[in-house]
């Protein structure tokens, strides 16, 4: 079996080099999360009320993701990274994550922060990866803290 670094990353680009390095390290395979709608700088500015990025977390939006991971079960463990967005994951991850069997990996969140903890990360995204073996999160700003 083997390892899986899945990410989604915003603007700065902090989660892609997290997510980069850490593939490095375990010798894992990498994959990006991508919108089929790119995030534009102005999509991202949260503390605009009208912002895409509020108007898909507070309205419970899934947001459509550009690809998918082929054969998920040859992983048994599988990082999945992004930055917080109110004390979770963004949607963009979630819609992602119900789109698989998790049975029997297990899935270890990493995520990057501007200065928001790491909440209940991985109760919220529990219910997207039904199935997995166990979930569990972190805040990093380095892949050497995972």
């Amino acid at each position: 079996m083997s390892t899986l670094v899945a990410y989604f990353s915003a603007e700065s680009g902090r989660t892609a080099k997290v997510a980069k390095e850490l593939a490095e390290k375990l010798g894992a395979e990498l994959f990006e999360i991508k919108p089929v709608k790119p995030y534009t700088p102005a999509d991202l500015r949260w503390m605009n009320p009208l912002a895409r990025c509020n108007r898909e977390k507070f309205g419970k939006q899934e947001v459509p993701v550009a690809e998918k991971v082929e054969n998920l079960s040859q992983y048994d463990t599988v990082y999945v990274g992004f930055p917080i967005w109110y004390g979770c994951a963004p949607n963009v991850v979630n819609t992602f994550c119900k789109d698989y069997d998790w049975s029997g990996i297990t899935v270890h969140a990493f995520a990057t922060s501007g200065g928001s903890g790491i909440g209940k990360t991985a109760e919220k995204l529990a219910p997207y990866v039904q199935g997995a073996r166990s979930v569990d999160a972190k805040l990093v700003s380095s892949a050497a803290e995972l």
